[in-house]
């Protein structure tokens, strides 16, 4: 790959969500809580991603949720930041927020701490809202990650994510 400083193996993921939206004339948002801007680092590393990437919001706390996603306090008093409800609301949030034609959501715990028997360290939750879908059906999932070490499960939600905006 060229000079980057990311890993090889999610520049060049993020190479192809770029070039593939393009010619999809798809734009694309990030509701990133885990990943802390890595995602829309990635796709900025790429030349041209202006054409495609409209914004990306890193809400890591609760409030940030909250005041720039508009997920409602009630949810995240319901089932926590790391749910696929939340995901969900971030993802929505994100597209009501932006211009974009799809907004990707990623909230979970990359340890080392934070986990929990129920949510362990590398529990992560995903979401992909499109605007004007056809279908009502909540497009997100929670997925338990190699939670080996902090960086591990950041990396792979990276790439999982990034994957979420190919068309």
């Amino acid at each position: 790959m060229t000079d980057s400083l990311l890993p090889d193996d999610i520049v060049a993921l993020a190479t192809r969500v770029v070039a593939e939206n393009k010619a999809a004339g798809r734009t694309i948002a990030l509701a990133e809580s885990c990943t802390g801007g890595l995602v829309a680092a990635a796709l900025t590393e790429v030349a041209g991603s202006s054409a495609v990437f409209d914004r990306g919001f890193v809400t890591y706390s609760n409030e940030a949720k909250r005041e720039l996603l508009g997920v409602p306090e009630t949810l995240l008093d319901a089932f926590g930041a790391v749910s696929v409800a939340t995901a969900w609301a971030m993802a929505q949030g994100a597209l009501k927020h932006s211009h974009a034609d799809v907004a990707v959501a990623i909230s979970g715990i990359a340890g080392p701490d934070g986990g929990t028997a129920q949510r362990p360290v590398g529990t992560v939750v995903f979401a992909r809202a499109i605007r004007h879908a056809e279908s009502e059906d909540v497009d997100a999932e929670e997925r338990r990650l190699d939670g080996s070490s902090r960086s591990a499960v950041r990396h792979q939600a990276a790439l999982i994510a990034l994957e979420l905006l190919l068309p």
